[in-house]
């Protein structure tokens, strides 16, 4: 499994802004231009289409949660490769929508970029990686229900971003800060969702 990149997360962004100017984008091309080996650009890309404004398109949440989830066991099991099933993989994203969500998070990945640097960097691998996998795992087959409470995949995805882009830096500074948060996601949704 390759959990490490040596693209930055500005990187990732620019490769997917080279697919936006189609009408459609499917999953599998940004799968194919991320490169199915990158675990983290993956789970970071979508993710972070998930807490941008691309996620106001219906059903995004959901499934990002899926492939989050689908990603996160083959992490755990070693896989070398991304799968995904073909259901997943055709699904089509707008391109203009998309356009949109990449331009909107280049501001919040660029402040994000410039605090990060390689530090910790045990934590990134087993035994210690994991725990932060396992709470993932569990956040991301709750996002399909989190449809149902406004903005509460957004704030699912972010935190799940964070991990990922700990991951693809090298920052596990960064992933105690997401396994913290990770923790503090349901009971906030909770309290904002429905005990308020």
């Amino acid at each position: 499994m390759n959990e490490t990149d040596d693209h930055g997360l500005t990187r990732v962004l620019d490769q997917l802004d080279e697919l936006v100017d189609q009408e459609t984008v499917s999953i599998q091309q940004i799968v194919e231009k991320l490169g199915a080996s990158s675990f983290a650009s993956i789970m970071l890309i979508f993710t972070l289409i998930s807490a941008s404004p691309a996620s106001a398109i219906p059903g995004v949440t959901a499934v990002v949660g899926i492939i989050v989830a689908i990603l996160v066991v083959q992490m755990m099991v070693g896989k070398q490769s991304v799968w995904l099933p073909d259901i997943l993989l055709r699904r089509q994203l707008s391109g203009d929508k998309l356009r949109k969500g990449i331009s909107w998070l280049r501001k919040p990945v660029g402040w994000v970029e410039r605090v990060l640097r390689k530090r910790l960097s045990i934590l990134l691998h087993r035994p210690f990686l994991l725990v932060p996998l396992v709470l993932v795992l569990g956040l991301a087959l709750f996002m399909p229900f989190m449809e149902i409470v406004p903005t509460s995949g957004t704030i699912a995805s972010t935190v799940i971003a964070l991990f990922a882009a700990g991951l693809l830096t090298r920052d596990g500074v960064l992933v105690l800060l997401s396994l913290a948060l990770m923790l503090a996601v349901p009971l906030v949704v909770w309290h904002f969702g429905f005990g308020a």
